[in-house]
């Protein structure tokens, strides 16, 4: 059997529509399938991972069952009592996995965890969520199948979007009524033939060539250059392209399944301001890491007294969130660096927006102001993906 990446090919949206079609017909016979519904999961799961990614294959089976073991004895916990260091034990450990992938190439010279396979990260998120949900209270009682279709649904599970199990769960235990799902097959077709177009040809004009081209170019010519701007901006549509692309070949994919999985992208480059920029971009990950670290840091330090300044507070929440963001992305100085950066950002905006509240009468705000903000916002996002890409790396130290 063939390996298929998720949407690497044309091929695979072949063996796409073949494996869908059924679960299509069903669904307009308002009946979901959830047998059938297994098996090409199961099947698509196969062969993302076989031939030359089996040991990712065998990582991803390991990782399951640790997964589930920890939600469910975390559950049965939950049941009985609430403390505190429990549940951090829990998220560490649902963590740990992931931890020990991002670090092993920074320990071992380059050399790749054995435990990793693709999609670690955005199925390590799902678990936390169902964790810290079942920690509030939101999560009561969960059941094997529901939680296994849920981490390991296979039209996100490389990269996205990240979903939150209650929202999943209740798309995929209703069948939408006939007239809604004509709605989101209309919306899926949609979406998958604009991730053609922005996949398979902007991102491929951007990153295959126009990117090779001006990074020679930067590198010859060394240092700052005309050549590293154009590379900034080829660099920052190579990397939009691509990964909108991606996530909309899995909220399509995913529509044509009766699951309507957020949307992850949101017009990004006319964001009027930083903050505005992250509620647009990669827009499941900036949620989550808001709600589930950035929200809960900024409650545990107002509950403690430990600040008792809600800018400080802010500010140090904004810190440890892009931090640890930068964190994941990997162990390097640039993906730190682009952490600290948007941090950064971000705090320079909220004391320029709290400013402008306070001097509104003396500073203008009208279209020019706003086009303003959008090109500051375009140019302070390309520069940060020019430190995200490591290219600065390659051009000064290597």
């Amino acid at each position: 059997m063939p390996n298929l990446q998720p949407y690497a090919n044309p091929s695979y949206f072949v063996y796409l529509g073949i494996g869908l079609l059924p679960i299509i017909i069903g669904l307009l016979m308002q009946k979901r399938w959830r047998s059938y519904e297994t098996f090409i999961s199961l099947v698509f799961l196969f062969l993302i991972f076989d031939a030359t990614k089996w040991q990712q294959g065998v990582a991803l089976i390991g990782y399951v069952i640790f997964e589930m073991v920890l939600i469910f004895a975390y559950l049965g916990y939950r049941k009985k009592a609430n403390q505190t260091g429990i549940f951090v034990l829990a998220v560490c450990l649902a963590i740990l996995p992931l931890v020990i992938v991002k670090l092993t190439p920074a320990l071992t010279g380059g050399h790749n965890s054995l435990l990793g396979f693709l999609g670690i990260s955005y199925l390590t998120f799902k678990v936390v969520g169902i964790i810290m949900e079942t920690r509030d209270g939101m999560i009561k009682d969960l059941k094997v199948l529901d939680v296994l279709h849920f981490i390991l649904f296979f039209p996100t599970i490389s990269s996205g979007p990240i979903d939150r199990y209650r929202r999943f769960i209740k798309d995929y235990q209703n069948v939408p009524n006939r007239d809604k799902y004509l709605g989101m097959l209309e919306k899926a077709i949609w979406y998958i033939f604009l991730g053609f177009l922005y996949k398979f040809l902007l991102a491929y004009y951007f990153g295959s060539v126009l990117k090779p081209r001006v990074a020679h170019l930067a590198l010859m010519h060394g240092g700052f250059s005309k050549y590293l701007v154009a590379y900034t901006y080829v660099y920052s549509m190579d990397l939009f392209f691509d990964f909108a692309g991606y996530s909309l070949f899995a909220v399509g994919t995913s529509y044509l399944m009766g699951i309507e999985t957020p949307m992850n992208f949101n017009r990004p480059f006319i964001s009027k301001n930083i903050k505005d920029f992250w509620n647009r971009w990669h827009m499941t990950l900036s949620f989550w890491f808001r709600d589930y670290i950035y929200m809960r840091l900024v409650f545990f330090l107002m509950k403690k007294k430990l600040v008792k300044n809600k800018v400080t507070l802010a500010n140090l929440g904004y810190l440890t969130l892009f931090l640890i963001m930068g964190f994941w992305h990997g162990v390097t100085w640039y993906y730190i660096v682009y952490g600290l950066f948007h941090a950064s950002a971000i705090i320079i905006c909220d004391a320029w927006l709290r400013f402008k509240k306070k001097h509104q009468k003396h500073i203008p705000s009208n279209k020019f102001t706003e086009y303003l903000g959008i090109f500051v916002t375009f140019n302070v996002v390309c520069f940060s993906f020019l430190i995200f890409s490591g290219f600065l790396n390659t051009l000064f130290f290597k």
